[in-house]
């Protein structure tokens, strides 16, 4: 299994960026997928879930709208795109095939500052 993610890097607040997960060694659409992350010194937080359809999806409360999550199934990719960034995302961004992320890819690093 093996899942990379993509897409991070320094946006000002307010920017936007969207983030790829690109995975392999599962069927991808059999799985619910998770973004989780972790600010620095804090524990792992779940962002947002998507099933394996696509068609069910939840966030957590601090998106508030800003976030959206997809995925394309045909490659075997899991997306989120993020808006209206604060500082307080910053953080490092992990999909994973578990909600507490146990099961996560290296991680992107999601940097938010003026």
């Amino acid at each position: 299994v093996q899942l990379v993610e993509s897409g991070g890097g320094l946006v000002q607040p307010g920017g936007s960026l969207r983030l790829s997960c690109a995975t392999s060694g599962f069927f991808f659409s059999n799985y619910w997928m998770y973004w989780v992350r972790q600010a620095p010194e804090k524990g792992l937080e779940w962002v947002s879930s998507i099933n394996g359809y696509g068609s069910e999806y939840s966030y957590a409360n601090f998106v508030e709208g800003r976030f959206t999550i997809s995925r394309d199934n045909a490659r075997d990719t899991l997306y989120l795109q993020m808006d209206s960034l604060k500082p307080e995302d910053t953080a490092v961004y992990y999909c994973s095939r578990d909600p507490v992320g146990r099961d996560r890819g290296q991680g992107t690093q999601v940097t938010v500052s003026s």
